[in-house]
């Protein structure tokens, strides 16, 4: 019979493991992205809409791999992508757009387990960007400038 502490010590040994599944998904299918959105009508004086997000894109048939990861993250959701081109199958994306999201659970979990790869630096800029936009930098010119001039520095060669 298994005590406790054995039991206790088994579960952080599957949890770690899992964790580390995570890491090891998330540098192979996974992107950290700030995109940018105009809006004419926009009472913002800058008129620009700065847009992180954080995704997973798999096949339809890994579904339950994306579920498993919203559901560790506690946060996200799950988006159908049909494609009608000469794949055979749908893509599922696990996205989580959700600022503060991001700041409390995305960004300290991979800050806690970093990534391996090259991902790593897109990793970092992103959570720059994002703490950035935490504090309005966003809003201000300069701060928008900034971030855009990072954001060409994110994701720039698939292979380092």
């Amino acid at each position: 019979m298994k005590s406790n502490k054995a039991t206790r010590a088994d579960n952080q040994q599957e949890r770690l493991a899992y964790i580390g599944w995570i890491v090891g998904f998330v540098d192979g299918e996974g992107c950290f992205t700030v995109s940018f959105f105009t809006h004419p009508k926009s009472r913002l004086r800058l008129k620009w809409q700065v847009f992180p997000e954080f995704v997973i894109s798999q096949e339809t048939k890994s579904k339950k791999a994306l579920e498993g990861i919203r559901k560790f993250f506690g946060c996200g959701a799950l988006y159908l992508n049909k494609r009608y081109d000469n794949h055979h199958e749908h893509m599922m994306k696990y996205v989580v757009r959700n600022r503060e999201d991001l700041l409390r659970r995305i960004i300290p979990f991979f800050e806690h387990y970093p990534l391996k790869t090259a991902k790593k630096n897109d990793f970092r800029i992103f959570a720059q960007i994002v703490r950035m936009m935490a504090k309005g930098k966003h809003l201000q010119e300069k701060g928008l400038e900034r971030i855009r001039q990072m954001v060409m520095k994110m994701n720039t060669r698939k292979y380092r």
